[in-house]
C-alpha cells in the first residue's frame, strides 16, 4: 500500500488503539489515547501527512484506508466518552439517591392558633356569600355597647357582675366606658358609616365576667348583619344552613329555630343543630339530639334607627356565634380555658401549619 505500511499494519494499529480506547478508565486517559493516535503528532496523523510523499497510485489506495481508520477511531472515542459519562451519571445518582418513603422532616416550630384558623375559615365562607368584614374598638362607650342596641338600663348584662367597666377620673360624672361585651357595637358603627343596604360580619374579641369550662373572661365572637328592603327570616335560615354545611363539612345539616328573646332582635331565635352523642363522640347532622350553636333574629327597629336607617323602609337580620365554641365543636377541643393557657404542648397538638387548609 505504502512504504512500510500495508493493510496488515493498519489492522494492527486499529486493534491497538481500539483496545486502548476500550480500556480508558476515565476521560483523562481517553484524551491521552486520542492525542497519541489523532493529535497533531499522533501516529495516525503522521501517517496521513505521509500521503503527500506517495505516488498517485499509492495515495489512491492508502488515502481511503487511513480515512476509514481515522473515522473508526473517532467513533470509538465518542462511544467510549459517552459510556464514561453515563457511568459517572449513574454513580452520581446512586450517591444522591433519596428514599422518599423515609419519614418527612419535622414541621417547623410554631403553629396557627385554632381561633385564628377558625376565624379565617368563617371569614372565607361568609365572603363567598357576599358578606364584607368590619372591625371596631374593643373599648366601647356605653351608648354603642348598650343603648343603641335596645338594652335597657336595668338589664342584667349592664351590671358589674357581667360587664367589665373602665375606671373614671375623680369628678367625671359620665357613664364609664366598657370592654365590649359583644361585637354588636360594630354593627351600629357599620350602619352609621355605610347605611342601607349592607351586608357584613364583625369578628373579634369580647369580654364578660365569667369563667368555667365553657366560658372565659375574654373570648371571640363573630356577628353578622344583612339589611335590605325584602329580607326575611327565610333568608336568615338559608345563610345559617349554608354556613353550617360548609364550616362543619356536613351536607345533611339540619337546624332548629327556637323562639327566644334578645333586646336587639324581634323576633329572636336560638339556633340548634341536629347531632348525636353515640359512644360519647359528637357527630353533627345526624341523631336525635340538638346542640345550641348561635342566636339570631330580625333586627329591632330601635337598632335600625340607632344606625341611622329608617325601619319603615328597610329591614334585616342579624346573628352571632362564639368562634371559640364552634372551634371546639369542629376540632374536638374539650375545654375552652385551654385556648388561653399558652401551653406549647396544646398548641402543637391543636395548632395548624401556616398553609394548612382543613377540609380541603
Amino acid at each position: 500500500m505504502m512504504d512500510g505500511l500495508d493493510a496488515q499494519g493498519l489492522d494492527a494499529v486499529r486493534a491497538r488503539y481500539v483496545a486502548q480506547i476500550a480500556g480508558a478508565a476515565d476521560e483523562a486517559a481517553l484524551e491521552a489515547v486520542r492525542l497519541a493516535a489523532l493529535g497533531k503528532k499522533g501516529e495516525v496523523s503522521l501517517m496521513m501527512r505521509g500521503l503527500g510523499q506517495m505516488t498517485p497510485e499509492q495515495r489512491q489506495s492508502a488515502g481511503p484506508a487511513l480515512n476509514a481508520l481515522k473515522d473508526e477511531l473517532l467513533a470509538a472515542l465518542a462511544a467510549r466518552k459517552a459510556a464514561l459519562g453515563d457511568a459517572a451519571l449513574a454513580e452520581r445518582l446512586a450517591a444522591e439517591w433519596l428514599d422518599v418513603t423515609l419519614p418527612a422532616r419535622p414541621r417547623a416550630q410554631g403553629s396557627v392558633h385554632p381561633v385564628s384558623q377558625v376565624t379565617d375559615e368563617v371569614i372565607a365562607i361568609f365572603a363567598a356569600m357576599g358578606f364584607g368584614v368590619k372591625e371596631g374598638p374593643q373599648i366601647e362607650d356605653d351608648w354603642h355597647n348598650f343603648d343603641a342596641l335596645n338594652i335597657p338600663p336595668e338589664h342584667p348584662a349592664r351590671t358589674e357582675m357581667d360587664t367589665f367597666y373602665m375606671g373614671r377620673a375623680p369628678g367625671d360624672d359620665r357613664r364609664p366606658n366598657v370592654l365590649r361585651t359583644h361585637t354588636s357595637p360594630v354593627q351600629i358603627r357599620g350602619m352609621l358609616a355605610e347605611g342601607a343596604p349592607c351586608r357584613f360580619i364583625c369578628p373579634g374579641r369580647v369580654y364578660r365576667c365569667d369563667y368555667d369550662q365553657t366560658h372565659t373572661p375574654m373570648f371571640h365572637q363573630v356577628e353578622g348583619l344583612a339589611i335590605d328592603r325584602d329580607i326575611s327570616m327565610a333568608n336568615l335560615k338559608w345563610v345559617l344552613e349554608e354556613f353550617c354545611r360548609r364550616f362543619f363539612e356536613v351536607e345533611g345539616v339540619e337546624l332548629r329555630f327556637r323562639a327566644s328573646h334578645f333586646p336587639f332582635t324581634e323576633p329572636s331565635a336560638e339556633v340548634d343543630i341536629r347531632c348525636s352523642w353515640a359512644g360519647g363522640q359528637l357527630k353533627l347532622g345526624e341523631g336525635d339530639s340538638w346542640l345550641e350553636i348561635l342566636g339570631s333574629g330580625m333586627v329591632h327597629p330601635h337598632v335600625l334607627r340607632s344606625g341611622g336607617i329608617d325601619p319603615e323602609q328597610w329591614q334585616g337580620f342579624a346573628f352571632g356565634m362564639g368562634i371559640d365554641r364552634i372551634a371546639m365543636l369542629k376540632y374536638g377541643i374539650p375545654d375552652l380555658r385551654a385556648f388561653f393557657d399558652s401551653d406549647l404542648r396544646w398548641l402543637r397538638h391543636y395548632g395548624f401549619g401556616a398553609l394548612d387548609m382543613p377540609g380541603a
